[in-house]
């Protein structure tokens, strides 16, 4: 029971409450997007949701384990003044940036409902053992507090290995209630930035929500992030639906060499809370990137809206048609920026 409860992360105390008042993005007691928004259905539509996903389950999830090229620490750690990346699939971003090891929302366990009766099982095996191959973390983020994304088990085991976390604003009391050092974790509202040695990073906003349980819906903030050196600039998108809010980022932080455009998950019934794949190249368009790859997909199945690999097609076809470069990188790829990013293999057609 002390471990389903440690599930929800901590709790909010009055002088948390204080402290994001003082956020403009503050109001009426919760974190608010920046334009309209809507969660989709009611409490009345969740028996017909709840069926639609446990049911109609072809083509969900992949025959097989997806498979994961083996990590290569000194590949990885080699500084040749290129940034690179490794995805893991889902949300998990492992990147080489101005002489630092990044790891963006680490949800490397194998259920993505450890809350729930039943369980969401991950599409490859042996994730979470990765952490221990990966090198010291100079920096974690966190983009929200859901459970595909922020993930207890995977924080347990890199606490050893992390230097400083920064987080959206009221992640940090879940990762405090985990065992991290308070002093260690900084918090970020939108457009909030810091320099980390050569490297500068803002956080940014999308449209979604937060909550780990039923009591605490918008009671964290979300969004994406950014990162820029003097050779490059990279955008992590978010979570969240299509908004106006990236032409602003594109106008303010852009133009991006490249970017990591959440496409998958997606819903007619919840349609603000993600993109589209049609949506996602024109937010990646809209924030100025050069080049872009799809992200959120082949970790879960998590809508019933769509089959495992089909996020990433209609991303590619959406993006032939709108004129947006795409790369399309293999699980546990290494991935150099502006030095073969161009990998157009379909690679999931071997999986299918």
């Amino acid at each position: 029971m002390t471990s389903f409860l440690r599930q929800f992360g901590g709790k909010i105390t009055p002088s948390d409450r204080a402290r994001y008042a003082q956020s403009p993005n503050w109001k009426n007691g919760s974190f608010q997007n920046l334009e309209s928004f809507s969660m989709g259905g009611t409490l009345l539509d969740m028996p017909k949701m709840i069926y639609k996903q446990l049911s109609n389950r072809e083509g969900r999830e992949p025959k097989k384990p997806l498979p994961i090229l083996p990590f290569n620490k000194e590949a990885f750690l080699k500084d040749d003044g290129a940034a690179s990346f490794i995805w893991y699939g889902h949300a998990v971003i492992l990147m080489r940036i101005a002489g630092m090891t990044v790891l963006i929302d680490p949800m490397l366990g194998p259920n993505t409902t450890p809350i729930a009766p039943f369980a969401t099982r991950r599409f490859s095996e042996g994730t979470l053992e990765l952490i221990d191959d990966f090198p010291e973390i100079d920096l974690l983020l966190m983009s929200h507090d859901h459970y595909d994304h922020l993930d207890m088990a995977s924080i347990d085991k890199l606490k050893a290995k992390t230097k400083q976390y920064a987080v959206a604003l009221g992640v940090k009391r879940h990762l405090v209630e985990w065992g991290v050092e308070a002093e260690r974790v900084q918090e970020f509202d939108w457009w909030d930035s810091q320099s980390y040695g050569k490297l500068e990073i803002n956080f940014t906003p999308s449209k979604h929500f937060s909550g780990r349980g039923l009591r605490d819906r918008f009671k964290s903030l979300w969004g994406g992030w950014t990162f820029k050196t003097e050779s490059t600039n990279l955008w992590f998108s978010g979570d969240g639906g299509y908004g106006s809010h990236f032409k602003e980022i594109g106008r303010q932080l852009g133009p991006f060499d490249y970017a990591f455009a959440e496409c998958g998950q997606y819903n007619v019934d919840w349609k603000d809370v993600h993109q589209f794949p049609d949506e996602a190249v024109q937010g990646a368009l809209d924030a100025r990137a050069a080049c872009a790859m799809p992200y959120h997909w082949a970790g879960f199945a998590l809508s019933y809206q769509h089959k495992w690999w089909e996020p990433a097609q209609d991303f590619v076809d959406a993006a032939q048609e709108k004129g947006l470069d795409y790369s399309l990188p293999k699980l546990g790829e290494l991935v150099k920026i502006g030095d073969g990013i161009k990998r157009k293999n379909l690679w999931w057609e071997d999986n299918l």
